[in-house]
Order: structure tokens, then C-alpha cells, then sequence
């Protein structure tokens, strides 16, 4: 194997490494907002890991954040809790930064 074929072949590595670990913290900061949904919602236990769960899930219907923004809002309205589209959207954003520590610590173990 050439320098250049190592080259590439690390490259592609450190992409799909890269791209696992995003993919790892979305679906963590998901899970994350999902429980803390749910508390909001009075939901424990069994029925906050199921709404967790569909808050993972509804991030897979199409790309970015919008998908689950529509989700834990329109479940927010539903239930008549009050949340405006800023603050919904830092707690997802703080949710992100945290996902996204955890995943690289657990990755550094």
C-alpha cells in the first residue's frame, strides 16, 4: 500500500468515526430531551423511557432538528404546557453540548 492509499484509507476512517459519533450524540441529545420531556409532562418510569424513545425515533423521519421540534412541541401543546419556540430550542441546543460530552467521554474509556 502506497503513502497516498494510507492517506486515504485514514481519512476515510477519521470520517466514518466522525460521522458514527455525531449520529451518537443526536441520538443522545434526543434521548436527553426526551426525558426531560417528559418530566415536564409528569411522565416516569416506563412511560418516560417510551417517550424518550419516540423522541429518538421522530428524529429519523427527515434531516435536522425540525422533526423533533414538531414533536416535543405539538406534545407540549397538547398537554397545555406553555414553551416558546427560543426556549425549546436553547434546552435542545444545551442538550446538544452535553450529548455531545458524554458520547466523547464514554468514546475515551
Amino acid at each position: 500500500m502506497t503513502t497516498f492509499d494510507e492517506r486515504e484509507s485514514a481519512f476515510e476512517n477519521k470520517y466514518a468515526h466522525d460521522a458514527e459519533m455525531q449520529f451518537k450524540a443526536e441520538a443522545r441529545r434526543n434521548r436527553l430531551l426526551g426525558l426531560w420531556a417528559a418530566e415536564k409532562m409528569g411522565l416516569s418510569g416506563d412511560e418516560a423511557a417510551a417517550y424518550a424513545k419516540a423522541v429518538v425515533i421522530a428524529d429519523l423521519k427527515e434531516a435536522g432538528d425540525e422533526d423533533v421540534y414538531r414533536k416535543v412541541k405539538a406534545d407540549f401543546d397538547a398537554k397545555g404546557i406553555a414553551i416558546t419556540e427560543a426556549e425549546l430550542r436553547k434546552r435542545m441546543s444545551d442538550l446538544r453540548a452535553e450529548a455531545k460530552s458524554q458520547v466523547m467521554s464514554e468514546a475515551g474509556d
